[in-house]
């Protein structure tokens, strides 16, 4: 008898100590960098070694850098934590012992410990108590190596890495990577004696023969080296020629450690006398460092889910520069790509550092769209959210607040880059070297970049006018989003400010551009064109009455995908806003010309920078902007979103049309959000995995709840809050199996 108590109380120690390690910390992060450690030399990773020289690594330049971290094991809610900084793993604390924290703050939590020294290594941990005040373990401690100067801010990042990949096909002489990549070619070839030459063609696109097409067109890129031989079998690195549009004064370069990278799927070996093999050709290809595992996606729908494959894959092909680019044609940074760039990337990899610099970047390199100007508060707005780290914000405030352009405002409430409000000390202060901001709303206009006169470019017949609607509803959008900002920095006069002042441009934008017999927006003053544009952007940024927006759903729908790729990211945000879930996935699998699927058709493994050649001659065939399902599958179909800042909280939101299950996994900076959703009439059936630390708000599908209904959470019947089309459950945390009937 003594034995089995003995053994039972062995059981439940056991478990008790079992919780408390599943509760420690993992996926620690340094000024939002996960492997602080790593050392590259020449683009590849290497062992981390002591006193490293000679190569690159992550420099971390903050004199009080900001820690994160995810729980594992068991789903809990952290109630505290401690900190230990230490400058040798044998004097834990020596340099910071936070003690005891009462917080439930788990991201951007800020150093606080004696001044950090240049170029010194130091090592970290943490451990959490939860919601029963249960003490996790430490975990496995972090290296951080800071910089030769200390500053009060920057933003660290990781050296570009290379990845060297063998063809998934050769014959005869030609070589297919099966997707294409920004990198460059190491071939392994013989020769009898000196003297050969051999010629190598490199390309992003074929012939129906399955040659390379030697004059692609637009921007998509063909470029042909001859190599000579010499005697013997030797290893031989193609020199990618640098191009002199991409290499110009306003484009990133590239390091020196990486070298001059093409765009490329295939090769052609020339007038080689010997047979080629899989292993004697190399692509280098060049990327930020991105983890493939770290987003999942998959559905019944196998168009769908090839788009998703080749949006994902984006993200990680285009980020060949280290900042986020318009592709190869320009390699300069727009703010309208990084916009786009940023949500698939966060939608994609547990990886924040790209986004945030290259945000930084515009903020002082701006571009020319008034629209794109705006973006920037935006961007600063979804850093915040996603990280839950308000440093950059802080860092970059007075910036920030120029990039509002209410200087612009006049009269009427709204802005106007058309009413002389533009000034010298307003363009420098949003550090605009041009002679003037100018409205974009879609690109490209017609008759422009190989575009006749009676083709209608990207913008739906939009007429500019004085005040256009379009880049007031960005107006407004960033004034809301500053707010947010400034209240989470304690500035409630700003707060205060920015609120009256959204106020006043709601109700100046409905009052001018709003059509009350046709309940549809107005392009701009003086004109009754309603565009696609005037819509969805009023839509989604929170301009359309409640009682409203499904005249103004009903009209997006009539125009069908009359906008770019670029405008797409506000249509598919605009179409799910309005609960038109059915046609936001006839958009997301569509085969039509307007699709992404036609990216497929087309040959191209990275998303294009137009819906096809015919809508933009000069495009290319590397352009991120084009990916926008990479971030509206797991934000609007699969429906899942922060809705507070370091995903605290979050909003579980399926809108599957009539897609019969599909499954994801989503990172975020708490961890993995699991998701499976299986439907059939009249049925939901969804089961959920919340991180710890986050809750979150499911939202019940509009059409099961229209009458009456049952939930079942993990078996037991359980009541939802809300009101009819409009229930969800609050609070969900940890893993559920959720099940929506419709009582018939």
């Amino acid at each position: 008898m003594r034995r089995k108590i003995l053994f039972t109380l062995f059981i439940i120690i056991s478990s008790v100590q079992s919780y408390a390690q599943q509760a420690a910390p993992e996926g620690l992060m340094c000024d939002l960098l996960a492997y602080t450690d790593q050392q590259y030399v020449n683009g590849y990773p290497v062992q981390p070694v002591r006193n490293f020289s000679g190569g690159q690594y992550v420099r971390i330049a903050n004199r009080q850098p900001a820690f994160s971290w995810a729980i594992g094991g068991a789903p809990v809610q952290q109630t505290a934590y401690r900190i230990l900084v230490s400058d040798n793993p044998e004097n834990q604390g020596n340099v910071w012992d936070s003690k005891k924290v009462t917080s439930a703050q788990s991201a951007g939590v800020v150093y606080a410990g004696k001044a950090l020294q240049p170029n010194t290594t130091y090592y970290w941990m943490v451990q959490i108590w939860d919601e029963k005040d249960k003490e996790s373990r430490f975990s496995t401690p972090a290296v951080f190596f800071t910089d030769s100067v200390m500053v009060d801010y920057a933003t660290a990042k990781y050296p570009l890495q290379k990845t060297d990949q063998f063809p998934v096909s050769v014959h005869a002489g030609r070589i297919d990577f099966g997707k294409a990549a920004f990198g460059q070619l190491k071939l392994r070839l013989s020769a009898k004696g000196d003297g050969d030459t051999v010629t190598v063609h490199l390309g992003e696109v074929i012939n129906a023969d399955g040659s390379i097409n030697r004059k692609p067109g637009g921007s998509m890129r063909y470029q042909a080296y001859r190599l000579p031989l010499r005697a013997g079998t030797h290893t031989y690195q193609v020199y990618i020629r640098p191009d002199m549009r991409n290499t110009g004064a306003q484009a990133i370069k590239m390091p020196a450690y990486i070298g001059e990278v093409l765009p490329f799927r295939y090769c052609e070996v020339e007038g080689y006398a010997g047979t080629l093999q899989a292993t004697d050709v190399i692509r280098s290809a060049v990327n930020y460092p991105f983890n493939d595992a770290a987003a999942e996606f998959q559905s019944a729908d196998t168009i769908l889910n090839a788009v998703w494959d080749i949006c994902k894959y984006s993200m990680k092909a285009t980020s060949f520069a280290g900042v986020f680019v318009d592709g190869d044609r320009e390699r300069i940074p727009y703010e309208a790509d990084a916009y786009i760039n940023q949500l698939g990337y966060y939608a994609t990899d547990r990886e924040y550092s790209l986004a945030r610099s290259s945000h930084e970047y515009l903020l002082y390199h701006a571009t020319w769209p008034t629209e794109w100007i705006l973006q920037s508060v935006l961007m600063a707005y979804n850093d915040y959210l996603y990280t839950g780290d308000i440093r950059s914000a802080r860092y970059n405030y007075t910036t920030l607040k120029a990039k509002l352009l209410m200087a612009l405002e006049d009269s009427s409430g709204l802005i106007s880059t058309r009413t002389g409000r533009q000034t010298t000390e307003l363009l420098q202060s949003i550090h605009f070297n041009g002679k003037e901001l100018r409205d974009i709303v879609d690109w490209p206009h017609k008759g422009i970049l190989g575009l006749g006169n009676e083709e209608g470019g990207e913008t739906d017949g939009f007429v500019f006018t004085n005040h256009n609607a379009v880049v007031n509803a960005y107006y407004y959008k960033a004034l809301r989003d500053m707010q947010v900002m400034a209240a989470a920095l304690g500035n409630k006069a700003d707060e205060s400010m920015l609120a009256a002042r959204a106020e006043q441009v709601k109700k100046a934008f409905r009052k001018l551009f709003w059509d009350t017999k046709r309940k549809v927006v107005l392009d701009g003053s003086g004109t009754t064109h309603a565009s696609l544009h005037a819509n969805m952007f009023a839509l989604v940024f929170g301009l359309v009455e409640e009682q409203h927006r499904k005249a103004v759903g009903d009209f997006i729908r009539s125009r069908g995908m009359a906008c770019s790729v670029y405008g797409s990211q506000f249509l598919m945000d605009a179409v799910y806003d309005a609960g038109d879930d059915q046609y936001g996935l006839s958009l997301l699998n569509s085969q039509a010309l307007r699709s992404w699927y036609n990216m497929i058709r087309a040959g191209s493994t990275i998303t294009m920078e137009a819906w096809d050649n015919k809508y933009k001659p000069n495009q290319d065939w590397n352009h991120a902007w084009g990916a926008v399902p990479a971030n509206i599958i797991p934000r609007k179909l699969m429906g899942i979103e922060p809705v507070a800042p370091g995903w605290t909280a979050c909003r579980i939101k399926p809108q599957l049309g009539d897609l019969p299950w599909a499954k994801i996994k989503v990172p975020t900076i708490k961890g993995n959000i699991l998701a499976a959703y299986e439907q059939s009439p009249g049925r939901l059936v969804m089961k959920i995995t919340i991180p710890s630390n986050t809750t979150a708000q499911v939202v019940l599908p509009a059409k099961l709840t229209q009458q009456k209904f049952t939930v079942l959470m993990d078996g037991k019947a359980i009541k939802p809050s809300g009101s009819k089309g409009a229930y969800f459950l609050p609070d969900v945390r940890g893993e559920h199996e959720i099940i929506i009937n419709q009582e018939r």
